[in-house]
Parts: C-alpha cells; sequence; structure tokens
C-alpha cells in the first residue's frame, strides 16, 4: 500500500522547510508528540521520497553570482538520444543550476547563474552554443528579485498558528 502522508507529517515538512535545521525536539514540542514520534516521520518521510535533502540557502549576491538568466533552447531534432544528450550537457554546466523540459514555443528553460554580463557572454559563446542540435536560444535577464519562495505550500497554515500565538 502506498505510503501517503497526513495532516502530522505535513506539519513536519512545513517546519523543515521554513528551517531545515529544527531539531526533532523542537518540532516535537510545537507538535505536542514525543521526540521518538517525530523521528520515525521524518525517517519514513524521507526513505519515501517526501524529503529528498536538506540545504542552505546562500545569498547570492554575496557570493559573487549576481547574474540570473532564464535562457529558452529550442533544439533542432527531438529524438530521445538527443533530448537525453542535451539534458546531460546541462548536468554538465555549474552555471545552469535549474533545466526543465516544457511544451510550448521552446523546448527547455533553463535558469542560469553567473557573477556578471561577461561571464554570462562566456558561457553563452564557449559551452551553450557550441552544443550540436541546437536551434535557437533567447535569454531573459533578471532585473531585481521581489519574491523568491524557498518552499512548497502545503496548506497547513502551520507555521501561521505558531507564529500568531507567539505573539
Amino acid at each position: 500500500m502506498a505510503f501517503i502522508p497526513d495532516m502530522l507529517d505535513m506539519c513536519i515538512m512545513d517546519i523543515l522547510q521554513q528551517d531545515a535545521r529544527t531539531t526533532n525536539k523542537e518540532i516535537a514540542a510545537k507538535l505536542g508528540k514525543s521526540v521518538t514520534a517525530i523521528f520515525e516521520r521524518v525517517k519514513r518521510l524521507e526513505a519515501e521520497g517526501y524529503i529528498l535533502g536538506y540545504i542552505a540557502v546562500l545569498n547570492r549576491n554575496k557570493l559573487g553570482s549576481a547574474l540570473v538568466a532564464y535562457t529558452s533552447v529550442t533544439l533542432e531534432m527531438h529524438g530521445h538520444e538527443r533530448l537525453m544528450a542535451f539534458e546531460q550537457s546541462m548536468d554538465g554546466f555549474s552555471e545552469v543550476l535549474e533545466c526543465y523540459k516544457m511544451s510550448g514555443q521552446f523546448d527547455y528553460l533553463l535558469r542560469i547563474v553567473v557573477p556578471d554580463m561577461e561571464a554570462y557572454d562566456a558561457f553563452y559563446s564557449n559551452k551553450l552554443s557550441k552544443l550540436d542540435n541546437i536551434r535557437k536560444i533567447r535569454s531573459l535577464f533578471v532585473l531585481s528579485e521581489s519574491k523568491h519562495d524557498k518552499g512548497l505550500h502545503l496548506k497547513t497554515d502551520f507555521i501561521n498558528k505558531i507564529e500568531h500565538r507567539t505573539k
């Protein structure tokens, strides 16, 4: 039988999305459960593939990666081997943080993060445009960022309730 997370599991994931360093003890206290119960649920969520990993969200501007480009790529040919070859190429480019196969006007959408326009030009000229099977490349550059959610909205409303109680 397939595992389906219940509301308690959703609350656990909601808490961990907000701060992955939250301990099982802290989660247990917030949810009124035992540390062992929370530990077991977190392990099951990991084993079932609901929690894929834990990361620190870094400030790209402070680390010298200020330019973000969304680049659409249209391929000449669309056979399985050609699509896989393109995706494998993207895996090898550290500048490409996300690669999505799309429907519609183009085949792939890339999120590219580099220090500046000069670095983007070098990536474009020396890597991306040199791939075979490329028909068209179009790039849009981010001027400013007004919203950047880091997690999914699980509709638990848990975080809002906790913040409301502590005020």
